[in-house]
């Protein structure tokens, strides 16, 4: 698996839709907690801490020696929906049922292990699981969805901040939010965001219609034309509802060994959409080496598992 890093706020679309994207938390609270992990690091305990993290990591690592090179087969494949709008979601598609694999391989001891033969010789496989595919969903929204936002997870940050200072001078000059024009300047000073980047958001901002540049003097103002909440969790349309496919689960054909096993919650205690599975597949964010959460990579033991996805992962700052 191939991982890059880069601070570029335009990258190139060839390159996206060949990699999963991850972004850091650029928020404040999280530099101070890079920070004061830096400043930890220099003590005595940063040291002990530093000889622990090899340990805990080196049984990270013989744990996932234990995974076979298994096959994994999708029963539900054929029920499995994606958005079809775009050219390049023929290979997000492909992502995201590669994302359900992964799950399922990592979960490989506590499956049933079938066995099928093809030409007079035995192919062992497991099946991915309805509680499978909920995860990989609950994951896609979190990194295909925002992939395919016509809006970068910076700009989007940025239009945050902007609505959140639009609706503050809005409230504070009892006006409409229609009214209310603002500069660079005020964005920058409340958000704490460098002018060449907010030069750069902005800019995309106005250029897809979400802000609308008014000339004053020798300078510019801007309107807020969006009427939404820039604050939403991504969203990845298109996904089947797991709920539809357990519908269909106990119609199904097949080997009659159940589907559920011990150590794992059953499948049939799946109760609609509201079921939500714990993220143990992927960390949120791809962080270098000084950019570590406060808890610290000890925090996500299957960071280094994600190297089972066979496509190349970008984190964009």
């Amino acid at each position: 698996m191939l991982m890059m890093t880069t601070t570029a706020i335009d990258v190139d679309e060839e390159l996206l839709n060949r990699c999963l994207v991850l972004t850091v938390d650029e928020d404040r609270e999280q530099t101070r907690a890079i920070h004061r992990l830096q400043r930890e690091k220099r003590t005595l305990a940063g040291l002990v801490r530093r000889q622990e993290r090899q340990a805990i990591l080196a049984v990270h690592r013989n744990a996932q020696r234990l995974l076979r090179p298994l096959a994994v087969v999708n029963p539900f494949a054929d029920q499995l929906t994606f958005l079809d709008g775009q050219t390049r979601t023929r290979r997000d598609h492909e992502k995201y049922l590669t994302l359900i694999d992964t799950i399922a391989l990592l979960h490989q001891h506590q499956r049933p292990i079938r066995t099928a033969t093809v030409q007079g010789q035995a192919i062992e496989y497991i099946e991915a699981s309805l509680a499978d595919i909920a995860l990989a969903n609950r994951l896609a929204h979190e990194v295909l969805g925002r992939s395919l936002d016509e809006l970068p997870p910076q700009t989007r940050r940025v239009l945050g901040a902007v609505i959140d200072h639009v609706r503050d001078q809005a409230r504070v000059r009892a006006t409409s939010v229609g009214a209310v024009r603002f500069t660079r300047k005020e964005i920058r000073d409340a958000s704490g965001w460098g002018d060449t980047q907010l030069k750069l958001h902005l800019g995309r901002l106005a250029e897809l219609e979400y802000l609308l540049v008014h000339r004053v003097g020798q300078s510019f103002a801007y309107e807020l034309l969006y009427d939404g909440d820039g604050a939403v969790k991504p969203h990845l349309s298109g996904l089947i509802d797991v709920a539809g496919l357990h519908a269909h689960d106990a119609a199904r054909s097949g080997s009659p060994e159940p589907r559920s096993t011990p150590g794992r919650a059953s499948v049939g205690g799946l109760s609609g959409a509201g079921r939500r599975a714990p993220i143990v597949a992927m960390p949120q964010d791809a962080e270098g080496s000084d950019e570590e959460t406060a808890e610290g990579t000890e925090s996500h033991p299957l960071r280094n598992g994600a190297a089972v996805l066979s496509y190349p992962l970008a984190a964009s700052a």
